[in-house]
């Protein structure tokens, strides 16, 4: 089995986008060489990454995970690429670091240890806050920077804002839930079925944006702030819900499957990211936290 770079330079830039037209105009390629590339690695790997939807493609849940690991590899060849082939010190210092809710549970224990092992010379104070919490105390100064959902960031003029991540949402059902069976699932048909409502992290007013969008509402069986409450009330049957792929998992806590489908309506994505304040420069060890992130997402730092 061989691997290209150029093949998960491809593979994420089709992931990220949405549309494999999309990410060859980004990459100045043609999107027949997308194309190929997508699926010789999905013929190494034995898996398929996408499905495709009326708006374009959309990944599966194998192709959601294997872009965590495309990332990882990316990030690590350019780190490489950009380190000097010496040792140093490295950047050393402080910086306070805000993160939200579903940020800290579902997304950035492992890239936080993984900056922690790489840079111990650099002390990190955690806090975990709302959107809104964190977004003042960027802009006052008493967090250097935060990891959050700027997807829902309000105050973009006074904050900057990279996205490290979007994560795309889709539908969880039980395992013997009817919508299965269907070739194609609407909004209209969620709509019609016992609904069960996350709240945490602004999730109840984001979706109202696409229900709002398509004229239709959902009709709550249950309303909370648990992610383990939904993930086991829709394992058990009791309703459906749509959430990101970030915070899915295929078996609720009693072990019963959750299914996911996606819906034929455009569903805005979560996008995680870095957020600081665009009124002060970045503290030095911030700015190393940011350059890790960048890079190890496959950005450009």
């Amino acid at each position: 089995m061989t691997i290209t770079l150029k093949q998960l330079d491809y593979f994420i830039a089709t992931a990220e986008s949405g549309q494999v037209s999309h990410a060859a105009v980004e990459l100045n390629i043609s999107q027949s060489a997308v194309t190929a590339a997508i699926k010789m690695l999905e013929a190494n790997l034995g898996v398929k990454l996408f499905e495709r939807t009326h708006a374009g493609v959309r990944l599966t849940m194998e192709g959601s995970r294997f872009l965590d690991h495309a990332r990882v590899i990316t990030g690590a060849v350019a780190a490489a690429v950009r380190s000097p082939l010496r040792e140093h010190a490295g950047p050393a210092g402080k910086f306070k670091l805000g993160m939200t809710y579903t940020v800290v549970g579902y997304y950035m224990s492992r890239y936080y240890a993984r900056f922690r092992k790489t840079y111990p010379q650099i002390d990190v104070e955690i806090l975990e806050l709302p959107r809104d919490a964190l977004e003042t105390g960027l802009m006052v100064g008493d967090i250097d920077m935060a990891v959050m959902l700027v997807s829902n960031l309000e105050h973009s003029d006074e904050l900057a804002q990279e996205v490290l991540m979007r994560s795309s949402r889709r539908l969880w059902l039980s395992a013997d839930h009817h919508l299965l069976g269907k070739p194609e699932i609407s909004l209209a048909d969620v709509a019609a079925e016992d609904y069960v409502m996350l709240t945490v992290d602004e999730a109840r007013t984001t979706a109202a944006r696409y229900w709002d969008a398509a004229g239709l509402a959902p009709k709550p069986v249950l309303i909370t702030s648990s992610v383990e409450a939904v993930r086991s009330l829709v394992a058990s049957g009791i309703g459906v819900t749509i959430l990101s792929d970030m915070v899915y998992r295929p078996w609720s806590l009693e072990g019963q499957r959750i299914e996911v489908r996606g819906v034929v309506e455009p569903i805005p994505s979560m996008d995680v990211g870095l957020a600081w304040s665009r009124q002060r420069p970045i503290d030095p060890a911030a700015a190393a936290f940011r350059a890790f992130m960048s890079v190890t997402m496959g950005g450009g730092g």
